[in-house]
């Protein structure tokens, strides 16, 4: 490979017959007046030289559909490979716009990742391998206790909104008769509806048997009507334990019975709920308050160590806190001091009833 860009006679533009040579693999930065020709040299010139010979090697099918750049005018340039452009864009104060996202280079790094990844347990850090339905036969019979019963199922819809009737319809004409529906079990006959505005977890009930030896053929083929179903998923209910499992003819871990999803560009979005950070929704920023700053003398009394804050004074919120307050063992006009750490976060947090109060 040469180490060199070499242009010769560039008069692009404002160039005049501009010569220079560029080392390759380096981070280059042209600089100068306005109107001195950098945009010239590097975008029209150079990338517009290399972009079409990358061009000129496509079939004529291919180029036919793509917009091909003019020749520069310039006497010799050598040393070219394939260029990207990267065009300077106006910022957007979204937090989900950033750099990558600009720049469309995050859109190429998720198909990367998602095309080299090696998938790893989160909690043992081992890879992670497919299962073969005799497999996972094999490790149900190693969780299963003794003559246990355990629900087969095979997971449809994950998180999503919808009324799913056609789903419904599907399943009841294929023969199955229950489905799991955010945990509870529904019949299909019953007509069941669905709030379309809510997002739905979705498992159709295959089967429910008892785990043992006698019972070894039914459960493969439960487990391959299960597999079927969602392309390779399925998931193990064990009653006694109350314990589900997912395994996967994909991605699983056998020895701390997790199964992943296959590797794909979603799980490199922070933009899909399947890849952002569950803790901040993937905009990079979690909402809190220092606790130090809300009560700024704790000798005071609950209604006015929090007045710059809170107002508790004859207000509908105070009102409530009173009312719960004394639920917890104190009074607004009790010491924040005097109050035990249960009632400090009670008052600094609240709770699920608390909040339940609270519109």
């Amino acid at each position: 490979m040469k180490e060199f860009i070499e242009v010769q006679n560039a008069r692009v533009h404002n160039l005049k017959n501009v010569s220079v040579k560029l080392p390759r693999n380096k981070l280059i930065v042209f600089t100068g007046m306005s109107g001195s020709g950098k945009s010239s040299l590097a975008f029209d010139t150079i990338y517009a030289e290399g972009q079409r010979r990358y061009m000129e090697s496509l079939s004529a099918y291919a180029r036919q559909f793509l917009d091909q750049l003019d020749k520069p005018d310039v006497d010799f340039i050598d040393g070219l490979s394939p260029a990207i452009s990267i065009d300077q864009k106006s910022s957007s104060h979204n937090p989900r716009s950033t750099v990558g996202t600009i720049t469309e280079i995050y859109d190429y790094y998720r198909l990367l990742f998602a095309s080299i990844g090696k998938p790893h347990c989160p909690h043992c850090k081992k890879p992670v391998s497919k299962m073969s339905i005799q497999e996972i036969r094999q490790r149900l019979y190693k969780i299963a206790k003794p003559d246990e019963r355990v629900q087969i199922m095979s997971p449809l819809i994950k998180e999503k909104k919808g009324e799913f009737r056609t789903l419904f319809e599907e399943l009841q004409k294929e023969g199955f008769s229950r489905v799991l529906i955010n945990g509870e079990i529904k019949r299909l006959d019953e007509g069941i509806r669905l709030n379309k505005n809510f997002k739905q977890t979705i498992d159709v009930i295959v089967d429910r048997l008892k785990v043992n030896p006698e019972n070894e053929s039914r459960l493969y083929q439960s487990i391959e009507t299960a597999t079927k179903q969602s392309e390779g998923l399925v998931t193990a209910l064990f009653l006694d334990q109350n314990k589900s499992y997912t395994f996967s003819e994909h991605l699983t871990c056998p020895d701390c019975n997790i199964s992943i999803e296959e590797i794909s560009h979603r799980l490199f979005s922070f933009n899909s709920p399947i890849g952002a950070c569950p803790e901040c929704k993937g905009l990079g920023d979690k909402l809190d308050f220092d606790s130090d700053l809300v009560v700024e003398n704790p000798e005071e009394t609950v209604r006015h160590c929090t007045s710059k804050v809170m107002n508790l004074d004859n207000t509908y919120y105070g009102r409530s806190v009173e009312k719960l307050g004394k639920e917890q063992g104190f009074t607004l006009d009790t010491r924040f001091d005097d109050l035990n750490r249960k009632q400090q976060n009670f008052v600094l947090y609240g709770t699920e009833d608390a909040q339940e109060e609270n519109p």
